[in-house]
């Protein structure tokens, strides 16, 4: 029933998707974290397609053990490529398994695969896959995916699914990616 080390149970526990072509999917699931951390759960967060220093890697060492943080991905963009790169696809699908055994460990409440919807589109992890981790949830966690382009089976599978529209963006006018907002 979730991690039992926190001061609170979720209870049920439910799938959550947050995905569209905007900013603010990851910023979304890292206020979750640390709203759940607020009630003293915890959340694993794995993110897919990652491997660069983020402002949130910095923050999640400040308030271990409630949020951990790992990534499954180079310290480069990864590029658009048909067959994907073999060590794309290794480090995602060693991702995936390291994802599912934090879920199914009961030390967190929350799972949150960060980019995996993005990384199904690279061709990196399967529907099927995906809907395996739906499948093999535990009662009491909270599992959210995040990324653009969410297959409409999982859309079907999850409990909430919020989609980010971008309205307006200053990258637009040549704004670049800045430390603690974007990066």
């Amino acid at each position: 029933m979730g991690a039992t080390k926190g001061t609170e149970s979720l209870g049920k526990g439910y799938v959550q998707v947050y995905t569209g072509n905007c900013k603010g999917k990851t910023t979304a699931a890292l206020g979750l974290a640390f709203r759940a951390m607020g009630h003293g759960l915890r959340t694993y967060i794995g993110q897919f397609m990652k491997g660069q220093q983020y402002s949130e890697l910095e923050a999640a060492r400040m308030v271990q053990p409630y949020i951990v943080i790992e990534q499954y991905g180079k310290d480069t963009f990864i590029h658009v490529q048909h067959p994907p790169a073999a060590e794309d696809v290794d480090m995602a699908q060693s991702g995936l398994a390291r994802a599912k055994q934090a879920m199914l460990s009961g030390e967190y409440d929350i799972i949150v695969f960060d980019e995996i919807t993005t990384a199904h589109y690279f061709g990196l992890i399967s529907v099927e896959e995906m809907l395996d981790v739906i499948a093999s949830k535990p009662d009491g966690v909270e599992v959210v995916f995040t990324g653009r382009y969410a297959p409409q089976e999982v859309i079907e599978a999850a409990d909430l699914v919020t989609e980010m529209v971008e309205v307006k963006h200053y990258y637009e006018q040549g704004v670049k990616s800045r430390m603690g907002i974007e990066h």
